[in-house]
């Protein structure tokens, strides 16, 4: 595999520099910005992650990345933030970030999510190659399709913009139409990481975001639907 290469927009150098160094001595190639706008200046199709400051001068870092997904990049996006209640957390999730650290972290921590959203976007972007979803490489419903061997979907034929965890989820579900994945199953899966109910919430959010890009009616989920006290399904 391509050694990875990760962009850090953060204006504290002590972090900026200190996140680098450790993601270097991984053999990673690192990017770093102080701000938003360069950031956005540094961003290209080439990176792999993109770890990302809330609380900047100027443009803040949930408005960076709202505007790197207005420029249909799905890179995988690690909030970092001084702030970490559930609702902090909801905004920088629904706004098109994948995971959020709260500040301070250990650098244990940050270089297991940091692997972990590798891992999964290299997967089902397809970068390695691997043959994600062969037993069922496309699945239609109607105008929705999913190529699962290309890691694309499409409404009315045309792409629809998934993050990479939106992805995963969709994945998961769309490759077993009909198995029923409780939120424990899905957030281990899709998030490796250990489940506790506290990240109900978080499944939620990426779940609402993901029907109001592929049902034709949000309110009336017909493709993923809500098995009350069991989890989620596809149809």
């Amino acid at each position: 595999m391509a050694q990875s290469k990760i962009l850090i927009i953060e204006d504290d150098r002590d972090i900026r520099e200190g996140v680098g160094v450790l993601l270097m001595g991984e053999d990673y190639e690192v990017l770093e910005a102080e701000d938003g706008a360069r950031g956005l200046a540094l961003l290209d199709d080439t990176c792999d992650l993109v770890i990302l400051d809330v609380m900047m001068p100027g443009m803040s870092g949930i408005e960076c990345c709202k505007e790197i997904r207005r420029r249909r990049s799905t890179v995988p996006i690690l909030f970092l933030s001084a702030k970490s209640q559930e609702a902090d957390k909801a905004l920088g999730l629904l706004s098109g970030g994948d995971d959020y650290l709260a500040k301070p972290f250990s650098y244990m921590e940050l270089l297991a999510r940091v692997k972990a959203l590798l891992r999964r976007y290299h997967i089902y972007q397809g970068k390695d190659g691997e043959d994600f979803g062969q037993e069922i490489p496309t699945v239609v419903r109607g105008d929705f399709a999913l190529d699962l061997r290309a890691g694309v979907a499409t409404k009315s034929g045309r792409p629809v913009d998934l993050t990479d965890t939106e992805y995963g989820i969709l994945s998961l579900l769309a490759a077993h139409p009909g198995a029923i994945y409780s939120a424990k199953q899905i957030y281990e899966a899709v998030w490796d990481e250990p489940y506790d109910r506290s990240v109900n919430a978080t499944l939620m959010v990426h779940i609402s975001r993901l029907r109001n890009k592929i049902e034709q009616d949000p309110k009336d989920p017909r493709l993923i639907k809500t098995v009350w006290g069991r989890g989620y399904r596809f149809v």
